[in-house]
């Protein structure tokens, strides 16, 4: 148990070292809408924007609004502990273990920007000074009310929809638009590799509790 639960720490850990990395980094080196290209490829891009709501820009308008998401989301983490902190107890697969670290790291990781990230920059703007750590002059906001850090933007596909296509006729077309960040990219890994595994990780799981131990083998041959 001690093993897995320390695989299981590693992952968070390392996810949010990662993710927070990156994040001051952007976020102190860039003015919004700049980056650059990953490689020299157009198609793969660091592009920082914040944003004030969920994952890849979805928004709870308004004061209350940004409050309830922060208060959703340390609901959020601390039920995915006490699930993962169940699961390890249980010995569910270790697959099914990992793929909740990952949505758990993520969630964590976009927590720290909402909840701290306003009290410790100043504000980022389109043109002027980058924004600064620990500024003089305080934050750009309150506890609970900062922007989240985002710059992974990958529009594979930049067209426009032919002018006889209905409702969209001759709009701009671009897959993949949401900008996202690492601990996106960590829950959206864990929620998919869920969806697509779950059959797997719960047959791997009934196979180990249905075979004994070397305990139990022993104890049967006597």
């Amino acid at each position: 148990m001690a093993k897995r639960s320390y695989t299981i720490l590693f992952i968070i850990i390392a996810v949010l070292i990662l993710d927070q990395w990156l994040k001051i980094y952007v976020k102190t080196s860039f003015n919004l809408n700049e980056g650059f290209n990953i490689l020299g490829w157009e198609r793969a891009k660091i592009q920082f924007i914040e944003n004030k709501g969920m994952a890849f820009g979805i928004e709870l308008g308004g004061y209350y609004g940004k409050l309830l998401l922060s208060v959703f989301r340390i609901f959020m983490i601390g039920f995915l502990i006490y699930l993962i902190r169940s699961l390890v107890k249980t010995k569910e697969a270790m697959g099914l273990l990992v793929c909740f670290a990952l949505i758990l790291a993520g969630a964590i990781g976009n927590m720290i920007d909402s909840a701290f990230y306003g009290m410790l920059f100043s504000a980022s703007t389109f043109h002027g000074p980058v924004a600064e750590f620990l500024p003089e002059g305080g934050g750009y906001a309150g506890f609970l009310h900062g922007n989240v850090v985002d710059m992974f933007h990958f529009p594979l596909i930049e067209s426009r929809f032919p002018d006889w296509f209905p409702f969209w006729g001759g709009e701009r077309f671009e897959f993949f638009r949401p900008i996202f960040n690492i601990a996106d990219a960590s829950i959206s890994t864990g929620v998919i590799a869920i969806l697509l595994f779950y059959r797997r990780f719960f047959k791997s799981d009934e196979e180990n509790k249905k075979t004994p131990s070397v305990e139990e083998k022993g104890s049967i041959s006597l």
